[in-house]
C-alpha cells in the first residue's frame, strides 16, 4: 500500500510540476507566443512550426490548442491555418518527452535550488516567474526518478503483475485507459512520460505502453474539446478538428504497432526510449500525412459544428470566450475588445443625443435610452469575465491593463447613465412642453456636443494605444471644454438679463446640459490618467504651490 501511494504521489508531483512550467512560461512570454502564433499562419508549414516551437515551450498542446481557439473565435486566424498549429502543437510535446525520457535527474536538485533562489529574491517579477519554471522542470525530473523506484517496488507483488498482464489482450482497453489518463492528469506530457517509466520499469510491457501512448494522444485532443464545450462554435471547431486527426492518426497506427516493435524495439537500447520514440513517430508522421488535409478536415468541422445565422437583434459577436481563459493574456485582449464595443454603443448614445434635440424626436430618445440597458448588460459581463482572470498569472504591465478596463467600462457605464438621464430631461422639458431653444443657446450646445464627441474618440484611441501622446492631448481638451462650459453659461446668464424669451423657458435645462456634458467630459478625461501616471507625466498634485510673502526666505529666490 505504502508503494502505491508513493507512485500516486510521483504521479501528481509531475502533473504539478508541468503545471507549474506551463502556467508561468505564459506568464512570462503568453504576449510573445500570441504574436509568434498571429505572425507565422502565412501557410501551413509556418503555422506547424510556430506550433511547435511554441507547444515545447508551454509542454502543453492542450494550452496551445485553447490559445489557437480563442484566435478563431476572435476572427483572427481561419480555421485551417489553426489545424496546422495543432499538427505542430503535437509534434512539440512529443520533443519535450523524449527531452525528459533522459535520465536527467542529477538536474533536478540544480534547478530546484536555482528556482527558488531567483523567486524568493525577486517574486512578482519576470525574474521570480523564471525562477517557478526551473522549479517546475526541477520537479518533474525529481518525480520521474520518484516513479521510477515507486514502480520498480510495485513489481514485486505478484497481484500488481497479473492485474497488468490483463491489458495485454485488449487492445481498445488500452487506447480508453491511456485516454482516461491523459485527460485526468490534465498532460499528456506527463502521462507518457510515466507509461515510458513503467515500460521501463517492467510494470507494462512494450506492447501495451503503445497502445496507452496512443490512447494519451487522443485524450489530448479529447481534453481540448471538453475544455472549450461552453465557448462559442468558432472556438469549439479547433479542438474538434485536432480530434479527428488524433482519430485518423490512432487509426493508421493502431494496426501498424507489430512492425515497430519487430523492426525498431531490437535496435533501441531501452523500453523509455521505444515508447518516446513512438509517441514521437506518431505526431511527426500524422503532421506529414494530414498537413494537406487542414481545408478537408476543416470543411468537414464546418459542416459538423456549423456557426449559426444571426439576426439583427443577436447578431453582435462577443468577443468574452471563456476558452481563452486559460491563458489570461489573451483573456484581457478578448475584454478590451468587448469595452470597446461598450464604447461604440456609447457614442451612438451620444450622437443620438443632439439629432433629439433638434428633431424632438420622442421615438429616437426611447430607443436610445434603451441602449442604456445593452451598456449596463455590457459593463457587468466584462467586469464579471475580468475577475474570472487569475490575477497571478499576469505580468505588471498586464495587471495595470487589468486595471485600466475596469476603471474604462465603469467610466462608460456611468457615461450611459448620464446620457439616459439627458435625454428624459430634453423629453420631459422640451419635446412634451413645445419649447426650443434660443440660436445662439443651440450654436453652444452643438458646438459643445461636437467636442464631447471628438473627445470620446480620442479617449477611446488612448483606451486601446496605451500613447501618452494622446493621453496628454486628451487633458488638454480637458481644460478647453471646461473653459467653454464657463463661457457659454455666463453667456446665456446673459440672455437672462436681456430677457430673451427662450432662454428664459429652457434656462434650467439649459444649464443643466452643459453641466452634464462637463461631467461627461471629465470621465472620458479620466481615461487618460492612469496611462500618464505609469509615464511618471502626473505631478503628486496639481495645486499651484502659493506664493511667498514678502521678506520670506523663498521670496529671496
Amino acid at each position: 500500500m505504502t508503494h502505491l501511494l508513493n507512485l500516486l504521489a510521483a504521479i501528481a508531483l509531475l502533473v504539478w510540476g508541468t503545471h507549474l512550467v506551463r502556467k508561468d512560461t505564459l506568464r512570462v512570454l503568453g504576449a510573445n507566443l500570441r504574436r509568434v502564433l498571429a505572425q507565422s499562419v502565412g501557410n501551413r508549414f509556418t503555422a506547424v512550426l510556430s506550433g511547435v516551437g511554441v507547444t515545447a515551450l508551454l509542454q502543453s498542446s492542450t494550452a496551445t490548442a485553447l490559445i489557437i481557439s480563442a484566435f478563431v473565435g476572435q476572427g483572427l486566424m481561419s480555421l485551417p491555418a489553426a489545424l496546422a498549429v495543432m499538427l505542430g502543437a503535437d509534434v512539440g510535446t512529443s520533443l519535450m518527452a523524449l527531452v525528459f525520457s533522459r535520465d536527467l535527474s542529477w538536474l533536478s536538485p540544480l534547478f530546484i535550488f536555482l528556482g527558488v533562489v531567483l523567486f524568493i529574491a525577486k517574486q512578482s517579477t519576470s525574474t521570480g516567474y523564471v525562477g517557478r519554471i526551473l522549479i517546475g522542470l526541477g520537479l518533474m525530473l525529481l518525480a520521474l526518478s520518484l516513479v521510477r523506484a515507486s514502480a520498480n517496488e510495485l513489481t514485486q507483488a505478484q497481484a500488481v503483475r497479473d492485474l497488468l498482464a490483463t491489458l495485454g489482450s485488449d487492445r481498445l482497453l488500452e487506447i480508453t485507459i491511456g485516454a482516461v489518463l491523459s485527460v485526468l492528469s490534465y498532460s499528456s506530457l506527463a502521462i507518457v512520460l510515466l507509461i515510458a517509466t513503467l515500460a521501463n520499469s517492467h510494470v507494462v510491457t512494450v506492447d501495451v505502453a503503445l497502445g496507452l501512448v496512443l490512447g494519451a494522444n487522443l485524450g489530448s485532443g479529447l481534453l481540448a474539446v471538453l475544455t472549450t464545450l461552453r465557448s462559442p462554435i468558432e472556438a469549439r471547431q479547433v479542438p474538434m478538428g485536432n480530434l479527428i486527426f488524433k482519430l485518423m492518426g490512432v487509426a493508421l497506427m493502431a494496426p501498424s504497432m507489430g512492425l515497430w516493435l519487430s523492426h525498431v524495439r531490437p535496435n533501441v537500447a531501452d523500453a523509455a526510449t521505444t515508447v518516446v520514440l513512438f509517441h514521437f513517430m506518431f505526431n511527426a508522421l500524422a503532421a506529414l500525412l494530414f498537413i494537406g488535409l487542414t481545408q478537408v478536415v476543416a470543411r468537414w468541422v464546418a459542416y459538423w459544428l456549423p456557426i449559426p445565422k444571426r439576426n439583427a437583434l443577436n447578431g453582435r459577436h462577443r468577443h468574452l470566450d471563456a476558452s481563452a481563459l486559460a491563458t489570461p493574456s489573451v483573456a484581457l485582449a478578448c475584454a478590451v475588445r468587448e469595452a470597446m464595443h461598450q464604447a461604440d454603443v456609447v457614442e451612438t448614445m451620444l450622437r443620438g443625443v443632439l439629432d433629439v434635440i433638434k428633431t424632438n424626436d420622442l421615438d429616437l430618445a426611447k430607443s436610445l435610452q434603451k441602449m442604456d440597458d445593452t451598456v449596463d448588460r455590457l459593463y457587468s459581463d466584462i467586469k464579471y469575465y475580468l475577475t474570472k482572470i487569475s490575477r497571478e498569472a499576469l505580468n505588471d504591465k498586464e495587471g495595470r491593463r487589468w486595471t485600466d478596463v475596469i476603471s474604462f467600462t465603469i467610466n462608460m457605464e456611468q457615461i450611459g447613465d448620464i446620457v439616459e438621464r439627458i435625454l428624459e430631461d430634453i423629453e420631459n422639458k422640451k419635446i412634451r412642453t413645445g419649447r426650443e431653444f434660443s440660436p445662439a443657446g443651440m450654436a453652444e450646445i452643438t458646438e459643445l456636443h461636437g467636442d464631447l464627441v471628438n473627445n470620446l474618440r480620442l479617449g477611446m484611441s488612448v483606451f486601446l494605444n496605451d500613447d501618452p501622446r494622446d493621453a496628454i492631448k486628451l487633458l488638454e481638451e480637458k481644460t478647453r471644454f471646461r473653459d467653454l462650459e464657463l463661457k457659454y453659461a455666463a453667456n446665456h446668464l446673459n440672455r437672462l438679463t436681456d430677457n430673451t424669451l427662450e432662454s428664459i423657458e429652457t434656462s434650467s435645462l439649459h444649464l443643466d446640459l452643459i453641466s452634464e456634458l462637463k461631467r461627461i467630459n471629465s470621465l472620458i478625461c479620466a481615461i487618460a490618467y492612469p496611462i500618464l501616471e505609469s509615464t511618471g507625466a502626473l505631478a503628486p498634485n496639481r495645486l499651484r504651490q502659493p506664493a511667498a510673502a514678502p521678506g520670506s526666505p523663498d521670496s529671496a529666490i
